[in-house]
């Protein structure tokens, strides 16, 4: 059971994300729909559930099918710090904390630890 899943299709930062989860010790999946989003939701609810709001998959949707997935599981969006609309229709689906993509990457090992800590 991955901890955190991230909806990602950009590979260079998937390769950051499962690189920091590594050094923090938290096992990360990144998905690039959100058809198999919900495929590894349905094996084992995550901890977390992180989004990158610039996918192509259609991250709003995948944001509301976690909504609905009767999971409670917190999501974290990020994007562009210019995207305020982008950023407030993400909150309006369901996501608990948005924020630009440089204080995501800045807080990544912070974020995952709390993951961690909070499984122990």
């Amino acid at each position: 059971m991955a901890q955190v899943l991230a909806l990602i299709d950009d590979l260079f930062f998937q390769a950051k994300l499962l690189e920091t989860a590594k050094h923090v010790g938290v096992e990360l999946r990144a998905c690039t729909t959100p058809d198999a989003l919900d495929a590894e939701i349905a094996k084992a609810a995550p901890k977390l559930v992180v989004v990158d709001l610039n996918a192509r998959s259609n991250p709003l949707e995948a944001i509301q099918r976690v909504q609905t997935s009767g999971h409670q599981i917190p999501l974290i969006g990020f994007l562009s710090h210019v995207q305020a609309d982008l950023a407030e229709r993400a909150r309006a689906a369901g996501c608990r904390e948005v924020m630009p993509r440089s204080k995501f990457t800045r807080d990544l090992a912070t974020i995952l630890a709390r993951v961690k800590s909070e499984s122990s």
